[in-house]
């Protein structure tokens, strides 16, 4: 597939919060690779998380506006990199399509607010811009410098590749390692790379939503994984910013970044530590600092 002539941005709440790093690395490897990209204009939460529990209504109308919004554009093409938010606008499509009194109420909605209906918008995953529009060979050829020794495990979280599987096969997702193999990284297999981080049960039942951190990180570390790559800003902050408690608790050891696809991608194509947004991260800095801060003499270049 050829990439697109132009791809509008959603970036969500948490790219503009806790998520900066996905942004700061996502744009920057965008921009590396050529893909023009045009946020989108006056966008608003996506109605994730919260929102759905209180009222599945509301939070259909407020993922219903961003696509229509997109629509008025002109632009077919949407990339939302939260995983929440991309299974918020693809859900809140499918319901369109499927149910005829849902697709009354939202185009009742959007006629009151001026806006255009939701058809031909094409809601995408920064992983399938770069598997698919892109490719894993191109990739290849475009890497510039490349990690040696260093073992990562690929991490999608829960909601990118369910119920849809449009991401990546929902049963055995390959996309990510793929795409870290063709950039020099060496990945391990890690069976958990769909299972759940807890979420936003950190926030609420915590014990339990820690726990679910426990277990992901323990495992990719039993697995010889050095650190977790992911696509997720939820997940990346969960397994991020907990380590220091599950220390505490378990006494175990567990100090391993947790880093996004395109921080890691921006870097083999010679993206810059900072603008990357590796400079942010909790766990594992040490690290990070070794493995990313550009050194002429220890810097692998091919």
């Amino acid at each position: 597939m050829q990439p697109a002539a132009k791809y509008l941005y959603y970036p969500g709440c948490s790219l503009r919060g806790t998520g900066i790093a996905y942004e700061e690395s996502l744009l920057t490897t965008f921009r590396l690779l050529e893909i023009p990209l045009e946020e989108l204009s006056d966008w608003n939460c996506c109605g994730a998380t919260a929102y759905m529990s209180v009222s599945e209504a509301s939070a259909t109308m407020l993922a219903a506006r961003n696509l229509a919004l997109a629509r008025q554009t002109g632009v077919k093409d949407l990339i939302a990199p939260c995983n929440a938010c991309y299974l918020a606008l693809r859900k809140t499509q499918k319901m369109v399509a499927q149910y005829p009194q849902v697709e009354q109420e939202v185009g009742q909605f959007l006629q009151q607010a001026g806006l255009p209906s939701l058809d031909s918008v094409q809601v995408r995953h920064p992983l399938d811009v770069l598997y698919c529009d892109i490719g894993v060979k191109r990739l290849r050829e475009l890497t510039v410098r490349r990690l040696q020794g260093v073992r990562m495990a690929s991490y999608y979280g829960c909601q990118a590749v369910r119920p849809y599987g449009e991401v990546d096969d929902p049963h055995e997702p390959t996309r990510m390692d793929e795409i870290l193999r063709a950039v020099g990284v060496e990945v391990v297999e890690y069976p958990l790379k769909t299972k759940c981080c807890g979420g936003s049960l950190t926030g609420t039942i915590h014990d339990v939503g820690v726990r679910l951190n426990y277990i992901l990180l323990k495992e990719a570390q039993r697995r010889g994984a050095q650190a977790i790559v992911t696509i997720c800003p939820l997940c990346q902050f969960n397994l991020d910013a907990y380590q220091s408690k599950i220390r505490k608790q378990t006494g175990e050891p567990i100090d391993m970044p947790i880093l996004y696809l395109t921080q890691v991608v921006g870097w083999a194509l010679g993206g810059d530590f900072r603008e990357l947004g590796l400079h942010r991260a909790i766990s594992g800095r040490k690290l990070v600092e070794q493995w990313f801060t550009v050194r002429k003499e220890a810097e692998t270049y091919v």
